[in-house]
């Protein structure tokens, strides 16, 4: 893809600001040429529970549809500027959360949903501390080279969503370091189980809770959340101390997160989807 990354280098000298103007009307875009995705994130933000009232979910929807386009375009910022732009656009008040969660020696689980900008909350860690961070490999295979280029930088490593990815995360937790985890990612069949997510059984991953059990690792939620007009980014951190950390917990914690924030999560995401091969809740089986 050598024309899509020439764009988004050249992208990369254009003011925040603008990236975030662009992406707004991208997103619109996206959203009236496409009906699938025009339901779903109605559909899923209207199941939330988030919305007390009519006027509510149509003012959050609306945000949520800019917000996710600025998700797109702001890529070409975040992946390509300069590494020191990262501590200047990013605001974080609660590091401290991470040096206690590391102190124990046993490593840390960071929790990024499809919340904000979550690929800038990753780069911003990896410039303080060795992060290991799970990926699921791109259908389209010309892209993973340019999503290689723009994750894996600093102290930044990419580990994919298979067995030899898995066991570099329990390598990184073993010596004390610090991995990342998409927790809201729809997983394959059997790595994962039907669990409510905003009332709504969602294949859940069991990766998380299988790790923190092994490892005893700490485990911090993270989402950086987009200011307006293009100012930058304030980083959120949240220790979870859920115990037993199962699934479930997983689903709270990212419940409570999204609840924060619901404008920046991604509700076109496909969070309900049955993986191939799996079999359907209980719910929809019968």
């Amino acid at each position: 893809m050598p024309l899509l990354s020439a764009v988004m280098r050249l992208g990369a000298r254009m003011p925040l600001a603008v990236l975030h103007f662009l992406g707004a009307g991208f997103g619109w875009l996206v959203y009236g040429l496409s009906p699938t995705y025009r339901r779903r994130c109605r559909e899923n933000l209207l199941i939330s529970g988030l919305c007390a009232d009519d006027g509510i979910f149509r003012g959050t929807l609306h945000a949520a549809v800019a917000e996710t386009g600025k998700s797109i375009t702001e890529l070409c910022r975040v992946w390509f500027g300069a590494d020191e732009e990262i501590d200047r656009i990013v605001r974080c008040d609660e590091w401290a959360v991470v040096d206690a969660a590391l102190s124990a020696g046993k490593g840390l689980i960071f929790l990024t949903p499809h919340l904000g900008c979550f690929e800038i909350s990753a780069l911003y860690g990896a410039r303080r501390l060795p992060l290991t961070i799970l990926y699921r490999p791109p259908k389209r295979a010309g892209l993973e080279a340019l999503m290689q280029a723009g994750r894996q930088r600093a102290q930044a490593k990419l580990a994919p969503a298979n067995l030899q990815g898995v066991r570099l995360l329990i390598k990184a937790l073993r010596r004390g370091e610090a991995i990342g985890v998409l927790p809201d990612q729809a997983p394959g069949v059997g790595e994962g189980k039907w669990v409510d997510f905003f009332g709504r059984p969602a294949y859940t991953m069991t990766l998380v809770s299988r790790l923190q059990e092994s490892t005893g690792a700490a485990v911090v939620m993270a989402f950086a959340e987009r200011l307006p007009r293009g100012t930058g980014y304030r980083l959120h951190l949240e220790r979870v101390t859920a115990n037993p950390f199962d699934s479930a917990a997983l689903d709270r914690a990212v419940e409570r997160v999204v609840g924060r924030c619901p404008a920046q999560y991604l509700w076109g995401y496909n969070r309900y989807k049955v993986p191939a091969g799996a079999e359907p809740p209980p719910a929809a089986a019968t």
